[in-house]
């Protein structure tokens, strides 16, 4: 009977003996009529009342079971039908598409608007990682979405003053012989846009692609922990020629 209203044949089973009892009866007893075999009954029987349709009571160390009214099984199933109903013709349907594209993006001014545009839209974090004359544009906007409740982590290259509570900064050496003009942002882990200067040209790429955005987050925190670890041990490691040698060559 339930099975036309999305019960399982067990729970149908199970309601239909309890519903023809006259008195209430325990889970053996459901069991040995409804067929129902012994190893599911019980989670069939908590199942129902659960869903509403089932009321139990300890007499005399055993655990009864019976049946809602019928009259009241109907109304609550047709109340629920028509919420149902209700909240599916209220219901909007949008197709969410990931867009797994790398698109390319020419020219410093284009990168920046695109950097400040993603910037206003993140809802959850930010982390952001470049040279501080290149940041310093987006610094106000950066501290705001803070303020926000956005979850802003900064990497700077080169010293920066600023009130973000995440903000790792990272001296130059002279002798560093990786260190190029580069800006990497990435948006609430879902979106990134990576940019470098390439021939004296900013030239960059956006995307949504999972595994890009996962690796660039990942370097990301690689580029923090190198910054924070050559900072705090600044000292040892230049007493290490070797280390030293394997630092200068690092991007960052």
């Amino acid at each position: 009977m339930l099975q036309k209203f999305g019960f399982t044949q067990y729970e149908s089973q199970v309601f239909e003996v309890l519903t023809a009892s006259v008195e209430p009866l325990d889970a053996t007893t459901v069991g040995k009529y409804s067929q129902v075999p012994k190893s599911k009954v019980y989670e069939v029987l908590n199942r129902l009342i659960d869903k509403g349709l089932l009321k139990s009571s300890f007499t005399n160390r055993r655990k009864l079971y019976t049946a809602l009214p019928l009259d009241a099984t109907i109304q609550k199933l047709t109340t629920e039908f028509e919420a149902n109903v209700e909240e599916l013709k209220n219901k909007e349907y949008t197709l969410t598409q990931n867009d797994d594209r790398v698109w390319t993006i020419q020219d410093a001014t284009t990168i920046s608007s695109v950097s400040a545009e993603l910037l206003k839209s993140a809802q959850s974090s930010i982390y952001i990682s470049g040279w501080s004359d290149d940041l310093a544009d987006h610094l106000p906007l950066l501290e705001k979405k803070q303020e926000e409740g956005v979850t802003v982590e900064l990497l700077s290259v080169g010293d920066m003053h600023t009130k973000l509570n995440e903000a790792h900064i990272l001296v130059p050496d002279r002798n560093h012989q990786a260190l190029e003009r580069h800006q990497l942002l990435i948006i609430d882990e879902k979106e990134i846009v990576l940019a470098g200067v390439e021939h004296d040209e900013w030239q960059g790429i956006q995307t949504q692609s999972s595994p890009l955005v996962k690796f660039f987050t990942e370097f990301f925190y690689h580029d923090v922990a190198l910054t924070e670890i050559t900072k705090k041990y600044e000292e040892t490691l230049k007493e290490d020629d070797q280390l030293q040698s394997i630092l200068m060559k690092l991007r960052y």
